[in-house]
């Protein structure tokens, strides 16, 4: 019994914390869209399947927490479900005073903002986390100068030499030698851009870092990037750098601006045969990592907040039906057609999209149960 309340505590009231967070700005987010547009809005859930307590508000919206604690959805008054499938005949059925209210009758272009709108508030929450830590914290920096090259290394065939000093990779810049590390890290076989400082010289490498696979502090198998180089640090090199509020947004957006398209490259390493799928991860491992990273202490609980609700974002706009891109492809097709799909076609994409997706959930969860069991995710 006290295994169970530990393991309660530890890993899904944190995973839970951390999901209702970012699904409730995301719904958010299509919310106050639709609600600026005039769209008459029939329910916002929170979870899905039986309703656990709800209220109605003024304007005739159902608001709800469901059983089933693992995503949640905004349903306008004339949709079929929770996917926002067009129910054709309540459209067409709709009292006269209605009609201009149901979110099919809006133009393309408003429709176009709703959906957008959920992954928007997820990236603005994002920034806003991102940006509140690095003002309130700063972070602690090392100078970003090489100590010592391995011979024979990626480092050593692109000409990386001792006491050249990083200032940027891949465009990123570089301040601190932990920005280095992270940066190469996170491109494991991906080839990298280097611009360093050597002497009063500035010198542009270009190298492949090697992949290898190593243990967090958790004991979780990560695959990085190393290149062969390293520095010894002393405590006077680590220093705590507060920026200004102006010079944190530029941090921030570039931090964004990171993660993005480091996302994108893990997702398109598994088109090319790279991708690793022990690091693919559903609802078991991202508990999982809710509850490691909630040892650490409330920050570093919200940093992962800020992360996934990025990450989700994301993955949102992938153009998949039943996912926002997938919305969203169906109403640029419309835009440039200028008339919507066909109802049929609709379905058949939505269906297609289901299958995906349900696929995906299984195959993340088959992948977490897996190894688990096999003690990789100790």
């Amino acid at each position: 019994m006290f295994e169970f309340i530990y393991w309660l505590l530890s890993y899904v009231v944190p995973f839970l914390a951390v999901l209702t967070v970012i699904v409730f700005v995301h719904e958010m987010g299509h919310y106050l869209v639709a609600r600026w547009n005039g769209i008459a809005i029939q329910t916002f859930s929170i979870g899905f399947g039986r309703e656990v307590f709800g209220w109605n508000d003024k304007s005739g919206t159902r608001w709800r927490l469901s059983a089933i604690p693992l995503g949640g959805y905004v349903r306008f008054v004339g949709d079929m479900d929770a996917a926002s499938t067009p129910d054709t005949q309540a459209i067409a059925d709709a009292d006269p005073e209605l009609a201009p209210r149901l979110f099919a009758n809006k133009n393309v272009w408003q429709r176009i903002s709703v959906v957008v709108a959920g992954p928007v508030a997820n990236v603005i929450l994002t920034f806003f986390i991102l940006y509140a830590l690095l003002l309130g914290y700063g972070r602690y920096t090392i100078p970003p100068v090489v100590g010592s090259v391995i011979a024979g290394s990626p480092a050593s065939a692109a000409g990386l030499e001792p006491g050249d000093v990083i200032i940027s990779v891949d465009g990123y810049a570089v301040r601190g030698f932990e920005d280095f590390q992270r940066l190469v890290a996170t491109s494991p076989e991906r080839e990298v851009t280097v611009t360093l400082d050597r002497g009063s010289q500035s010198k542009t490498l270009t190298l492949v870092p090697e992949a290898a696979e190593v243990l967090d502090q958790f004991g979780n198998k990560q695959r990085i990037g190393r290149i062969g180089v390293s520095r010894d640090v002393e405590k006077a090199d680590v220093t705590l750098y507060r920026p200004g509020p102006i010079e944190a947004i530029g941090m921030t957006t570039e931090e964004i601006r990171f993660i993005v398209q480091r996302t994108a490259a893990f997702l398109g390493d598994f088109f090319v045969g790279r991708g690793d799928v022990e690091q693919l991860g559903g609802p078991i491992k991202v508990a999982k990592v809710s509850g490691e990273v909630a040892t650490l202490g409330i920050v570093a609980l919200i940093n992962l907040t800020a992360l996934l609700s990025l990450n989700i974002g994301i993955f949102n706009l992938l153009p998949v039906p039943m996912l926002d891109g997938g919305h969203l492809m169906y109403y640029l097709i419309e835009a440039v057609r200028g008339r919507p799909l066909s109802i049929k076609i609709q379905e058949i994409g939505f269906r297609i999209g289901f299958a995906l997706v349900l696929s995906l959930m299984v195959f993340t969860l088959f992948n977490d149960t897996v190894f688990a069991h096999l003690g990789i995710l100790r």
